[in-house]
Formats: C-alpha cells, structure tokens, sequence
C-alpha cells in the first residue's frame, strides 16, 4: 500500500524519502538530526577556527620543504573553489590543485578552476580517466536499473585522489564537504555508497564488457581506515570551522576571480547536470534539491516558502531535455531510443545486487563513536 504524501513542516523533505519519519508536529528526523547530532557539534566560532588554526600550523610544519604542503581536489564547483580561495588567501597554505576528468567536464567548470589558478598563481594536475573504460562503466550502471548512476564518476574521483596522495606521500587532502549545505544526507535508496565493491564488482560483472584495467577502483577499507590510520592520510573540512554562508561565497568567487555560477548544486559535470536534474526527478521521483535546499533551511540560508517556489520548477530546461538527451545517449555511443529504453526499464535498487551495506553500517556507527561522523546516513 503506498503511503499518503507528506512534507516537514520545517524543511522540504518529503515522502520521496520513503523511510523518512516524522514527528507528531510533522517535523521530520533529518531536521532531528541535525538538531540533535550535528549542530551541538558543529563550531564556527572561536572554538572552530583555532582547531583550523592548529590544524592548518600542523600542515605548514609538516610541509615544510615541501613543493606543497597538502593537496585540493577541484571541480569548479562553488564549495571546492571557495575553500582553494580560503586556504591560500586566508591561511596560507600550499596546496597542489588537483582536478580528475572523468570525461563530462562542462566548460564552465573548466574556465572556473582555470581562473582561479591564474590568479592564484598555482600548479594544477589533471588525471584524465580512460574514456572507454569510463563510458562501459556508466553504461553498466543504466542497464542495472538502478539509481545511483553517478557512481563510475564519483569513485574515480575519490579513487584517484587517494591513489595520488598516497603515491607521493601527501599528508592532507583538503576537502569542500561542508555541513553549511549538506548537513541533510541523500537517502541511500537513491545515492547509495559509491565506494561498495561488491555492488560494483556485480554490476560489472553482468552488464559491462570493458576489462577496466587502467579505471582506479579504491575499496572503502583501504580509504577509510589504511590510509587513514596506517598511511596517516587525513582529510580535512575546513569550511565546517569557518562561517560558510554559500550566496556570500558565490558573491565573493564572481567578484574576485570572474568565476561564474552553475544553476544548481553539483552542475560542473554534465552528466550529473543531467542525472540529478532529469533523471533522477523524472525516473524515481527524487529531486536532490530537496536536500540542498533543506540543508539551507536548517543552517539559515534560505526560507521553506521560497524553497517551495523554486520546486515547484523542474530542475531541467523542458525546452531544452531532448537535445540533452540525444548528447548524454551519442556520448555513450548509444541511441537515444536505447537510452530511453533504460529510462522506461524496471527500477532497481542497491538491494538487488551484491552489496556490503551491513559492513558500511557498521563502519559509520564506528566513525560515530570516534566523532568523525556526525549525521546519521540512512
């Protein structure tokens, strides 16, 4: 039996969520949460920025003789290009920029990381994933049915970067995750764990016909816990010590740099432009924005009313959804008929393949317990 439509009354999340709670006043447990778990944890005061203040000395002592002293991943994206212009301007630190193409940058992610790093004055490294490999892999993923397309992409993202610091011995990655605007989590049955071999290696197993010999898998154990506590390779978030007001950061990068702004979150890559934006939305009924945008409720960044405006639009251009049908279906080297014959196919979910989710479960109440994770992801 389906369920009646509900949405929080405080945020935007709503019962496209299908295990989202809610409370007798009609407030749902990811504003819970938030309010529970990670703002009482969550400083940008005085106390945030002397823990940044430490950690970044820790850095610079660490990195000195050092050509640099930790290392950037950029997508020219808004959170990724704010803090490249934190850590240098502000904390002095050193960092290689390093940017993975994983075959669908759009110019404007291209121009955005470019810019800064004129003016900047940095290096910048660009590790260019084999596009066959990288076209079998996401084709495999649409044939699954499944929603988590982003996956082939995101892994060589994070893969990559691991595989780099850990090479040429790099001690800190600096990272744009922030809880500003992502303290409310996607939900799993949508955006499942991109780093899950099991799942991975099955989908592969059955719908791919590339050997995959140059793509840079990184199993989760060896991210999460070798290189972190063997290796001592630390990520860190420097925009969760630091006030992180997104509109004032966008003002800030257009009028310093010339960078220019995406539409929406994650909209550098094109083909995440058009996974999150159309099909996801229009497929299984999950718009992202409900996240985005209900994170920026809760941090104080944008009201309900106008969130619910701004939803009320799809994400997509209507005018323009066939023409980027036909480019994402060519770029595949496939027909647009065969790419909507994924799109009309049975829905799948990450359960119905192989997958390791009770070891990832177990992971995240342990990294909760050691109070690296605050939210709950479910």
């Amino acid at each position: 039996m389906s369920r009646a439509y509900q949405i929080c009354t405080n945020c935007v999340m709503d019962t496209s969520d299908t295990n989202i709670v809610f409370d007798e006043n009609g407030v749902c447990d990811h504003c819970k949460d938030f309010n529970e778990n990670v703002k009482p944890n969550w400083h940008t005061d005085k106390k945030g920025h002397e823990e940044l203040l430490a950690l970044v000395a820790k850095i610079k002592e660490e990195g000195k003789g050092k050509d640099f002293d930790c290392i950037l991943g950029m997508s020219g994206g808004v959170d990724s290009s704010y803090l490249l212009h934190v850590a240098v301007t502000q904390y002095g630190l050193r960092p290689l920029v390093f940017h993975v193409d994983g075959g669908w940058n759009s110019e404007l992610a291209v121009n955005n990381i470019q810019v800064m790093i004129d003016k900047l004055g940095l290096d910048l490294y660009t590790e260019v994933i084999n596009w066959e490999e990288m076209k079998d892999f996401q084709l495999a993923f649409f044939k699954s049915g499944v929603p988590h397309l982003d996956i082939p992409q995101d892994h060589a993202f994070v893969a990559t970067l691991y595989n780099f610091a850990d090479k040429y011995k790099i001690k800190y990655i600096l990272n744009g995750g922030n809880i500003s605007t992502e303290c409310v989590r996607n939900p799993m049955e949508y955006l499942y764990y991109g780093t899950d071999m099991a799942q991975i290696n099955d989908i592969r197993k059955k719908f791919s016909t590339n050997k995959m010999e140059t793509y840079p898998f990184s199993p989760v154990l060896r991210h999460k816990f070798y290189l972190r506590y063997v290796k001592q390779v630390q990520v860190v978030k420097p925009l969760n010590y630091i006030p992180y007001i997104k509109s004032e950061a966008l003002e800030l990068l257009k009028n310093e740099y010339g960078w220019t702004p995406y539409p929406q979150k994650h909209f550098e890559s094109r083909f995440t432009k058009f996974y999150e934006g159309y099909w996801l939305p229009e497929r299984f009924g999950f718009d992202t924005r409900r996240v985005q945008f209900s994170s920026l409720i809760l941090t104080g960044q944008m009201n309900r009313e106008e969130a619910i405006e701004k939803l009320k639009v799809p994400a997509y251009d209507p005018l323009k959804i066939k023409d980027e049908f036909n480019y994402i279906a060519t770029k595949l080297g496939i027909s647009p008929a065969e790419l909507q014959k994924y799109f009309d196919m049975p829905k799948k979910f990450y359960w119905d393949y192989k997958n390791q989710k009770s070891m990832f479960n177990f992971g995240a109440k342990a990294l909760k317990m050691l109070g690296v994770e605050k939210s709950i992801k479910r």
